[in-house]
C-alpha cells in the first residue's frame, strides 16, 4: 500500500492525470471549421448589418440553415469569444463580440474574411495530404486538387476564380501586416520602387502612404496584374503602376528599391539565387532589395506560427521558411552586402539587403 502511495506521488501528476495541451491539439481543427463555417454562412456579416443581436431562429431563417445547426454553431462562436450571448425572457440572442466585427465582417476594411475563405476552400484540402508531402518532399496540389504541380503559379491561379481568391489573400493580409514591413526600415530615400510579384497592391499602397515622394511599380504576371486594375488598384491611386512578366524569364524594370513580399519563400534556395541574382543587376548602384517573410528563429524554438507556414510550403510550394541568416546568405550569394533584419511583432518580418554605389 504505501509502496503505490509513493509511485503515485512520483508520477508526472499534471500530464498523466489529463491532457489539457494534447487534446487541445488534437482538436485545433475543430476550432479552424467552425469559424470557416460561421464565416462562410454569413453569420457575423448577418449580427452586423442587423445592428442589434439576434436570435438562433432569426439567423436560421435569414441564412437558410437549421434551426438545431445554427443554435450549436452560435454556442460554439459564443465559447470562442467571437459572439456575445444575450439572454432573453423567451430566447438567448447574439452579437458579434468587438474583433468578430472588426476581422470577421465582409465589409470591414481591415477584414479576414477572404483569408478565412483561402483557408477553408484551399489550404485545408491541401493539408489533408500532409503524411504524403512529408513522406515525398513535395507540394500536393495534384492529389488536393488534380492539377499538374509543376508549374507552381498555374496551380495555384488554375482558374480565375481561384486566382482572384489568392489575391484577396494577399489583399487581407497586407491590410493588416503591410505598414509594419513596409516602415521597418526607412525607405524614404528609394523614390523608385518595384514591388515584385505585387499581387493585389495592398503593399504598394502602403509604400505610397508611408513615403509620399516614392512611385511604385508592380511586376506581375499579365493576368495577374488585369486582376488588380480591375478590382483592387483604381485610378486615385496615381503613385501605382503596373509592369507585366514573369520575374524568372522577363527583363526586371529598373528600380532604386525592390520588394519581395511572400515571394522567396515559395522557392528552393537555388531559385531564390537566381531570382535575387536578376534583381541585383537590375537595381541601381545604391539600391537595395526588401525581402518581408515569417522569420524563424536561428535557434528553432519558434516561432510557431513560422514553423507551421513552413509545413505549409512544402503542402503547397516548392519553398521553405527561413532564418534571417539564411536569407542573408541568399542575399549574399546574390551580390547584395550590409544585409539587416527586423522583427515587427507580428506575422511578417523585414530583410534589407544593398547594392554598393558603383556597382
Amino acid at each position: 500500500m504505501a509502496e503505490d502511495q509513493e509511485r503515485q506521488a512520483d508520477a508526472p501528476q499534471t500530464s498523466e492525470a489529463y491532457p489539457r495541451k494534447i487534446l487541445q491539439y488534437m482538436e485545433g481543427f475543430l476550432i479552424s471549421k467552425t469559424v470557416f463555417t460561421a464565416c462562410e454562412l454569413g453569420v457575423f456579416d448577418a449580427l452586423h448589418e442587423a445592428q442589434r443581436p439576434l436570435s438562433a431562429a432569426q439567423l436560421s431563417a435569414a441564412l437558410g440553415t437549421s434551426l438545431d445547426g445554427m443554435e450549436r454553431l452560435l454556442s460554439a462562436c459564443t465559447g470562442l469569444e467571437l459572439l456575445r450571448a444575450h439572454q432573453g425572457t423567451e430566447a438567448v440572442s447574439y452579437s458579434n463580440s468587438d474583433e468578430a466585427s472588426v476581422y470577421l465582417t465582409h465589409s470591414s476594411p481591415v477584414s479576414l474574411y477572404h483569408s478565412i475563405q483561402y483557408s477553408s476552400k484551399t489550404i485545408y484540402l491541401c493539408w489533408h495530404h500532409l503524411t504524403d508531402a512529408i513522406r515525398e518532399g513535395r507540394n500536393q496540389y495534384e492529389k488536393a486538387f488534380g492539377v499538374n504541380s509543376k508549374d507552381l503559379f498555374q496551380a495555384l491561379y488554375r482558374s480565375d476564380e481561384e486566382m482572384v481568391k489568392f489575391m484577396q489573400l494577399m489583399n487581407s493580409i497586407w491590410n493588416i501586416c503591410g505598414r509594419d514591413v513596409v516602415t521597418a526600415f526607412d525607405l524614404s530615400p528609394f523614390k523608385d520602387i518595384c514591388d515584385l510579384g505585387g499581387c493585389s497592391g495592398a503593399l504598394a499602397k502602403h509604400c505610397t502612404s508611408a513615403y509620399p515622394q516614392c512611385t511604385v511599380t508592380i511586376f506581375d504576371l499579365p493576368k495577374v496584374v488585369r486582376t488588380s486594375r480591375e478590382h483592387f488598384v483604381t485610378g486615385a491611386h496615381s503613385r501605382i503602376g503596373f509592369h507585366e512578366g514573369d520575374f524568372f524569364s522577363d527583363p526586371i524594370p529598373k528600380a532604386d528599391l525592390y520588394i519581395l513580399a511572400r515571394i522567396l519563400h515559395d522557392w528552393s534556395d537555388q531559385c531564390c539565387v537566381e531570382l535575387l541574382s536578376r534583381v541585383y543587376e537590375a537595381c541601381n548602384p545604391g539600391g537595395a532589395v526588401l525581402v518581408v517573410e515569417a522569420l524563424l528563429f536561428e535557434d528553432g524554438s519558434g516561432p510557431l506560427t513560422a514553423q507551421l507556414y513552413s509545413l505549409n510550403m512544402l503542402v503547397q510550394t516548392e519553398g521553405r521558411e527561413r532564418t534571417a541568416a539564411q536569407y542573408t546568405a541568399l542575399l549574399s550569394a546574390a551580390g547584395f552586402t550590409h544585409v539587416q533584419h527586423r522583427f515587427t511583432q507580428k506575422t511578417y518580418d523585414a530583410v534589407l539587403g544593398r547594392k554598393e554605389t558603383g556597382r
